[in-house]
């Protein structure tokens, strides 16, 4: 179903029908409206042979202007080589992973794979190894040593003096 006039009246007057139905909007940019009423902008594109599919939120709380914006964005991306969606989920996961640093920042706990983080774990997967007081020895040298200069870097982010 194509409805050419002005489109932002079309997407408040589309009613739900017993299926599940499309306003094509262009650029792969469409109002997917649902049999039980809920209207939700989706843009559908291809990168690298493969179908796609992202979802900018429901209408009217996500407005036509922000739906096209982020399609434009989308395209924009695909030109470039960029799959959307993979950039989304990525984003979203660094989010994830901030939220969890905060989290773990505010309970006393390094953050998520520094250098605190993984020494932590080494030394307790070795605190069997030697005696109390020589692991006592090292982790002391450690705090003292290492973690000011290197506890909250991300380990991938850490080079040997003379690394290229």
């Amino acid at each position: 179903m194509t409805i050419k006039l002005n489109k932002d009246a079309a997407y408040r007057a589309a009613k739900p029908q017993d299926k599940d139905y499309k306003i094509n909007d262009g650029g792969g940019l469409s109002l997917r409206v649902k049999a039980d009423g809920i209207k939700r902008w989706m843009f559908d594109y291809r990168i690298d042979g493969k179908r796609n599919t992202l979802g900018f939120g429901l209408y009217p709380d996500a407005t036509l202007e922000n739906a096209r914006r982020q399609a434009e964005e989308c395209r924009r991306q695909i030109a470039e080589g960029i799959d959307p969606g993979e950039s989304r989920r990525r984003e979203k996961a660094a989010k994830q992973i901030a939220r969890k640093n905060q989290t773990r920042q505010n309970e006393g706990l390094p953050i998520l794979d520094s250098f605190a983080d993984i020494t932590w774990q080494w030394l307790d997967s070795i605190a069997h190894l030697t005696s109390e007081k020589t692991h006592t020895k090292k982790t002391s040298r450690i705090e003292r040593l290492a973690f000011p200069l290197l506890g909250d870097k991300p380990l991938k982010e850490i080079k040997s003096v003379g690394a290229d």
